[in-house]
């Protein structure tokens, strides 16, 4: 049953890899632990307040920057959550694009608004890190940390109800959470990934020089992300 979940989740050409987006200066300390971690899991003292500017914190003696949160308009959360709550279950988790499409999107949202930001993009086998983390895996039909443009058009409400348990895949059935693979938006793992190493293909960076050197024969021009 695990493998079929996530065989059918990757089984498209276009749904074979996962995309974490990540700030350059962040790539020492995620090599050093080999991990991904929940910004809770980092900086715990905050949870749930908004971010307005991205944070840089010390974590083992490594320098790690957190992201600001988005604005999210009051009218796109519903009643059943507050801001503040959702916002915690965001920094619970690490985020992934499954799809290049959505990735680019958030690389070029990020160039806007911080164009002296050198950013990165890990490259991970699909299949092994969400077989190997299952137990820990959420589905969104949507993107979570914004707020769309026209929000009082919007067809749907955030809440903590949108993040489907990849064990109840094609379970569970209502508009807010996906019910195909085609409508996976964004994958959640809580926590942390460990062992990121063991499913690292590839290291997206304008700069080689800036990538651990445990990594560096993975390590590939932005520039031809952005050409795909």
């Amino acid at each position: 049953m695990k493998d079929a979940v996530v065989t059918t989740i990757t089984k498209a050409k276009g749904r074979k890899h996962l995309f974490h987006f990540t700030r350059v200066r962040n790539l020492p300390a995620i090599a050093h632990f080999d991990q991904l971690l929940a910004s809770y899991k980092i900086s715990p003292v905050f949870t749930g307040d908004r971010r307005l500017k991205p944070e840089k914190v010390s974590y083992h003696e490594y320098s790690i920057t957190l992201n600001a949160h988005l604005r999210i308009a009051n009218s796109m959360i519903d009643t059943s959550t507050t801001q503040e709550q959702f916002r915690a279950c965001l920094d619970r988790h690490v985020f992934f694009w499954p799809t290049l499409r959505d990735c680019k999107k958030m690389m070029d949202t990020y160039a806007r608004r911080e164009p002296d930001e050198e950013f990165a993009v890990l490259e991970f086998d699909a299949h092994a890190l969400l077989s190997d983390h299952y137990s820990t895996v959420k589905l969104s039909k949507y993107d979570s940390g914004s707020s769309p443009r026209f929000p009082t058009r919007c067809s749907y409400k955030k809440s903590l109800d949108m993040f489907l348990p990849l064990d109840e895949f094609k379970i569970v059935w209502n508009n807010l959470v996906p019910t195909k693979a085609s409508e996976i938006r964004e994958i959640l793992i809580e926590g942390q990934v460990n062992r990121v190493s063991t499913y690292l293909k590839t290291v997206y960076v304008n700069k080689s020089e800036d990538v651990p050197e445990s990594w560096r024969m993975l390590t590939h021009p932005l520039s031809e992300l952005s050409a795909r």
